[in-house]
C-alpha cells in the first residue's frame, strides 16, 4: 500500500496552547504516516518533557517540526489548503465532513496543508480565509467540541484510509494549480487596484477582501488562470495611470 502521498500533507496548528496536545498530535501523525508538523506562534514548548512524553514514538515528528510566526509562512509552497472549523453562521461557506473532503489533499505531486485552530477558539474568519475548503467533524450536537489532538486524530485517520482510493486521474497532466504564493500575490495586487479605482475604501478592505478570497479559493485556480487575472489588473492599472485625450 503506497502511503507516500501522506508525506506531502502538512498539519498546521495555529497558536496551540498545550504541550500535551502537541505531543499527542505528533504521536497520531506518526501512527498515520504523516510527518510534516508546523506550529504557528505556539504558546507552549513543543520540545518540552510533557510533549515528548505524549509523543512516545512520534518524538521524531516533534523534533523536525517547524515553528513560524504567521499562517502565510506555514503555507508557503502549498497548492491545496483545507481548514477545520465548527459550524458557524458567520462562515458563509459549505462545510464538509473529513471523509468526503480530505481525499482532495492527496493528489499526487501536490504540497497540501490541513489547518487546526487554537484549543480555546478555533480558527477565526480571517484565518479561515487562507483555505479553499472547510471541514467540520460531525459529533453529538449536545457536546460537539473536540479536543485539538482528537480532531487531528480523526482527520489523520481519514487521510490514511483515503490513500488507497484513486482520487483523481493521474493522466490529467494539464492541471497546474496555483501555489499559495501566487494567490497571495494576486490578492495583494487586487487590493491595490480596487483601492486605486475607488471600489474599496481603507475601512472596508479587510471584510471585502475576505469575500474575494472565498470566491477565488472555491474556484481552485490554476497558474494560467491567475496569470489571466493578473493581466486584467495590469491593464486596469495602465488605463487608470495613462492620460486620455
Amino acid at each position: 500500500m503506497n502511503k507516500t502521498a501522506l508525506t506531502r500533507v502538512r498539519i498546521v496548528l495555529v497558536e496551540p496552547a498545550g504541550p500535551l496536545n502537541v505531543g499527542s498530535v505528533a504521536r497520531v501523525m506518526k501512527n498515520m504516516g504523516l510527518n510534516q508538523l508546523i506550529l504557528v506562534k505556539p504558546h507552549c514548548d513543543r520540545l518540552s518533557d510533557e510533549a515528548r512524553l505524549m509523543a512516545v514514538h512520534g518524538v521524531d515528528v516533534l523534533e523536525k517540526s517547524e515553528v513560524v510566526d504567521t499562517i502565510p509562512e506555514a503555507l508557503q509552497g502549498c497548492q491545496r489548503i483545507m481548514a477545520t472549523t465548527g459550524r458557524s453562521l458567520s462562515l458563509p461557506t459549505h462545510l464538509e465532513t473529513p471523509r468526503e473532503a480530505l481525499p482532495w489533499l492527496l493528489r499526487e505531486g501536490l504540497n497540501t496543508a490541513l489547518m487546526f485552530g487554537p484549543e480555546d477558539r478555533g480558527l477565526n474568519n480571517e484565518e479561515l480565509s487562507y483555505a479553499q475548503r472547510f471541514i467540520s467533524i460531525p459529533a453529538n450536537p449536545e457536546y460537539p467540541s473536540l479536543n485539538l489532538a482528537q480532531a487531528v486524530a480523526v482527520c489523520s485517520y481519514e487521510l490514511y484510509q483515503a490513500v488507497p482510493e484513486p482520487v483523481e486521474s493521474k493522466t490529467d497532466i494539464s492541471f497546474d494549480p496555483a501555489s499559495f504564493e501566487l494567490l497571495e500575490g494576486y490578492y495583494q495586487h487586487l487590493e491595490t487596484v480596487l483601492l486605486k479605482i475607488g471600489y474599496l475604501y481603507p475601512h472596508t478592505v479587510k471584510a471585502r477582501l475576505e469575500k474575494f478570497r472565498r470566491l477565488y479559493n472555491k474556484a481552485n485556480l490554476t497558474r494560467e488562470e491567475v496569470a489571466l487575472l493578473r493581466g486584467i489588473l495590469r491593464q486596469i492599472d495602465w488605463a487608470v495611470d495613462t492620460p486620455h485625450k
